[in-house]
């Protein structure tokens, strides 16, 4: 596996691979594999997080996360590509988000990771589609839910982004040139007021821009460039997604503690969303942080990790709860 590409640190690595994803049988009854997702388990602990990423980004995106979670002896942490980027393969399109939240489920069997009440699910924009769809048909193993700048979904139309996330979605496809790709990504992700601050995360006194941009560039050197098959397969997940409102009620009822988390400054899942999501979910809670993006977990990094320590720790204190009352 060390061919293949990623900006994890090995230290904390305790497992990685390929999970077969689907198997075919033909008449002859050998199987045949559609396509493998690329995983990586990062800490040894009884706390076992599932990080879903979002559109057209690898797990190389966990990065804050996994360097933080995945050094304590508190956690397990599964990352994964998914299909149609990174080191995971590119079956036939167009994909949907129920589809990719069935790719999880066979990880997440393959890995033995199949416990009740077991597993605290953190999905970011398209990764927060997947997880919804997760949460409907696995509710028993969940312990918590963190739904961060995502959306219900909806018509197709309704699901486009903000004008200016379309417009910097079409320019990224197309563009190769790394440096050109760097101001586009930036431009959709975070507000510019916090991209010309002086970063909190580095203490040579740079901007987070200058910061960021040479993680990106790692990031972006690590990781295989998409195919196009990839790309817009994954953007019909996004456009095609919808969970109703029945469906969310069912998911705030069944989930231990959900949490939904959004910016008030993002090109690419409007925040309307995540009030709908709040609406329908009665028991979860809601956060809306100001002067933030899309990129959430990188633009708050240390309030994220902080949010993520939260939801699993009462997550499992209304599971301890719970088992108190039936007893």
């Amino acid at each position: 596996m060390s061919r293949l590409p990623t900006i994890l640190d090995p230290t904390s690595c305790a497992q990685k691979g390929l999970c077969p994803v689907t198997t075919i049988r033909k008449q002859t009854d050998d199987p045949l594999e559609s396509h493998s997702l690329y995983y990586e388990v990062h800490g040894t602990g009884p706390e076992k997080i599932v990080l879903i990423m979002g559109l057209n980004s690898s797990s190389n995106s966990w990065f804050p996360q996994v360097e933080h979670f995945g050094k304590s002896t508190d956690y397990s942490v599964l990352v994964f590509d998914n299909r149609g980027v990174g080191n995971s393969g590119v079956p036939w399109g167009p994909y949907t988000t129920s589809g990719m939240a069935e790719d999880v489920i066979v990880l997440l069997n393959f890995i033995g990771w199949t416990s009740p009440r077991d597993l605290h699910i953190v999905g970011l924009s398209l990764g927060g589609m997947i997880a919804q769809e997760l949460a409907t048909r696995i509710p028993e193993r969940i312990v918590s839910l963190l739904l961060g700048v995502t959306t219900p979904g909806g018509r197709p139309w309704s699901n486009l982004p903000p004008r200016k996330g379309v417009s910097s979605l079409a320019k990224l496809t197309l563009t190769k040139d790394v440096e050109k790709k760097i101001p586009l990504l930036f431009d959709m992700l975070y507000p510019s007021s916090w991209l010309d601050e002086v970063s909190e995360n580095d203490g040579t006194g740079r901007t987070n821009r200058e910061v960021e941009a040479e993680h990106y560039r790692k990031r972006i050197e690590m990781t295989p460039p998409q195919s196009m098959l990839g790309a817009f397969s994954q953007m019909s997940a996004g456009l095609t997604h919808h969970v109703s409102d029945e469906r969310l009620r069912k998911i705030s009822a069944d989930v231990p503690k959900v949490i939904i988390v959004t910016g008030d400054d993002d090109h690419l899942v409007h925040p309307q969303n995540s009030f709908h999501l709040k609406k329908h979910m009665p028991q979860a809670e809601f956060i809306q942080w100001k002067k933030t993006g899309h990129a959430i977990h990188y633009q708050h990094r240390k309030k994220f990790n902080e949010l993520m320590r939260r939801v699993i720790v009462e997550g499992k204190e209304k599971v301890s709860n719970q088992a108190v009352n039936l007893s």
